[in-house]
């Protein structure tokens, strides 16, 4: 099943030579800026790692990996990634950056368990990035100050836009709302998950939800956290209100990721102790791994954003069920 939300009377301000342009100015700009204000380098990643190397996010745990053989590798199967973030933190170790030193990277990958609708494809591009931090810098306050850097980065790149295609009307919000995720459930407690971020981002329209992964005070939780990446106290996701299609539209998940504390007691809440067999858990609980923060930035998502694109297949190719294909022809949505 999908779920596709059509606009009446829609039409795509940019042609599709002029949609490409814009992609294209919108990846080099943001990149350039991002990796400017957090001081990032960029560097190669992998789209495959060996399976059942604890590499691989699992995401909320529920997801399966696209795993395949190799006619030339015997010893294992591998795995299509499906985000970044235990890989860049042994890559900050294997390269030796020093605190307040960082990388980032593309990020492709393949969510083969992903909703498919108007923001969600099975095939997911987005810039990963990651610093290196001291113990002092696991706070609050400074996960919010890297969040309201990126936001700006975000802001003057819809600027560079709307000066070069002037079609574009984009008006984001750069003021961020913070809240917790306990926070959100007291003012709305009787709403669901997905109403109360509906809630609040209209009415706040820039807002990050911090405190994803662990219980609420009604038992409940606000959303699915791997244990081992994100300190379940130091993170959230970055959401802006989409005007065309009237709903808010995460375009980034981030946070300090754990220590060893924070990482065994997560571990242990979820029932997964046995991960602590693998190097990555190892070298964290060893202190090895150096302390980081860090998160994934969508591509596409964000350049639907700002070209108020109605669909994310407008700005990226993958495939589609072939109804929604239909759907989208008719009406008047060009996907890629």
């Amino acid at each position: 099943m999908y779920k596709l939300k059509q606009i009446e009377n829609y039409e795509s301000k940019l042609s599709l030579r002029d949609t490409q342009k814009a992609i294209v100015l919108i990846k080099d700009t943001f990149e350039h800026k991002l990796a400017k204000v957090l001081n990032l380098e960029r560097i190669s990643a992998p789209i495959i790692v060996p399976a059942g190397s604890g590499i691989n996010d699992d995401l909320s745990g529920q997801e399966r990996a696209v795993r395949f053989d190799a006619a030339k590798i015997s010893d294992y199967e591998a795995e299509v990634v499906q985000s970044l973030a235990k890989w860049k933190r042994m890559a900050l170790y294997e390269y030796g950056f020093k605190a307040g030193e960082g990388i980032y990277t593309d990020m492709n990958a393949l969510r083969r368990d992903d909703e498919i609708d108007n923001v969600h494809s099975i095939y997911v591009d987005q810039w990963d990035w990651e610093f290196v931090i001291t113990k002092e810098k696991r706070t609050v306050d400074f996960l919010q100050s890297v969040v309201e850097k990126i936001v700006d980065c975000i802001i003057e790149t819809q600027s560079v836009i709307k000066e070069r295609f002037k079609l574009i009307t984009t008006n984001l919000y750069k003021k961020v709302f913070f809240i917790s995720s306990q926070e959100l459930f007291d003012l709305y407690p009787k709403s669901t998950v997905e109403e109360r971020e509906h809630l609040i981002v209209k009415d706040k329209k820039t807002v990050f939800i911090s405190q994803i992964g662990g219980g609420l005070s009604n038992g409940s939780r606000h959303g699915s956290r791997a244990p081992d990446y994100d300190d379940w106290q130091l993170n959230g996701d970055l959401i802006f209100w989409n005007e065309l299609l009237e709903e808010p539209i995460e375009i980034s998940s981030m946070g300090i990721r754990v220590d060893t504390e924070s990482m065994a007691n997560q571990l242990k809440a979820t029932g997964n102790t046995s991960r602590l067999q693998y190097k990555y858990h190892q070298d964290i609980l060893s202190n090895i791994l150096p302390l980081t923060i860090g998160g994934g930035i969508g591509q596409s998502r964000l350049c639907m954003l700002i070209l108020q694109k109605l669909h994310i297949g407008e700005v990226h190719a993958s495939v589609w069920p072939k109804q929604m294909l239909d759907e989208c022809k008719k009406a008047k949505i060009q996907l890629l």
